[in-house]
């Protein structure tokens, strides 16, 4: 499923596009994807003017000006594409047609009109219409924690959260909230860089190095948004690019592969809490 970093990436690609752009020629090509599409999804979008699109956890939010904002969660293979017409000439060139793109648009701005096509193969993506000033509250958005990249979140803030708390520190991570948008991969990553165990309970990790831990989670998502994200099977960005973090992977996926960190004769193990694939060093990580 994509992650923080994956969908940063596709709201800044689809940004320059979008955002002060009409939305016209909007097509929905079925009535529901995980969920049925909002009641007159089509007539609601159609003709409305971008003002902005942000991003909350795994969610993207295109505030329009009728007053609603658009919600898009990309579910595990949801992808937006861009294929986009200036006088004479292509902008941008991605395929965005074929039996899995559930929905389209044309974004207008100027003399330039870029289509729009959301494609999702396993359908368990879902969008949604809210009141814009109703979104905060709305159930998607209400019991979230602070965004890993914003001023709420810190060292402290963990601390708090997870202040004798018995379940480990790897599945209190992913529980979105303690923190909004963090995702398996990257918290894999970050507790090998901070040199903390999944294992231990979230309410025994000591105050300092919970500290470390939240500067790492900024560095990690930083450095995976910088690089595109991570493709690992279908995510690609909005202009049908592949994001490269993969690449860097320290442990996430290396099973039975020697540690990277130096002097270290550690082995990268597998195991599986809540249901999701941990990766670690036991002998690097611990406590």
């Amino acid at each position: 499923m994509p992650e923080l970093p994956e969908v940063e990436t596709v709201r800044r690609g689809l940004e320059p596009v979008l955002v002060g752009a009409r939305l016209t020629a909007v097509c929905q090509n079925r009535p529901d994807l995980r969920f049925p599409f909002p009641e007159r999804f089509v007539d609601r979008l159609d003709g409305a003017t971008v003002q902005r699109i942000e991003r909350r956890a795994k969610y993207l939010l295109a505030a329009l000006s009728t007053g609603e904002t658009w919600v898009t969660h990309l579910g595990m293979t949801g992808r937006f594409t861009l294929a986009g017409t200036a006088p004479g000439d292509f902008v941008h060139t991605a395929p965005v047609t074929g039996k899995h793109e559930h929905m389209s648009l044309d974004a207008v701005s100027g003399a330039v009109v870029t289509r729009v096509g959301y494609a999702d193969p396993r359908r368990f993506g879902f969008m949604g219409l809210i009141p814009t000033g109703a979104v905060a509250a709305h159930a998607w958005f209400a019991g979230l924690g602070p965004e890993p990249l914003g001023n709420g979140f810190s060292g402290a803030h963990l601390a708090e959260a997870f202040a004798d708390r018995k379940p480990s520190i790897k599945v209190s991570l992913l529980d979105q909230r303690h923190v909004a948008g963090l995702g398996n991969i990257y918290v894999c990553e970050a507790l090998y860089r901070a040199r903390i165990s999944p294992l231990t309970p979230a309410g025994k990790v000591s105050r300092p190095r919970l500290e470390r831990l939240a500067t790492v989670v900024r560095d990690v998502l930083t450095e995976a948004i910088a690089a595109g994200g991570s493709t690992l099977k279908d995510f690609a960005n909005a202009d049908g690019g592949q994001g490269y973090f993969q690449h860097r992977f320290d442990v996430y996926g290396r099973e039975g592969q020697p540690c990277l960190s130096d002097g270290c004769t550690g082995t990268v193990t597998r195991i599986v809490q809540g249901g999701r694939s941990t990766f670690f060093c036991p002998v690097c990580q611990k406590g």
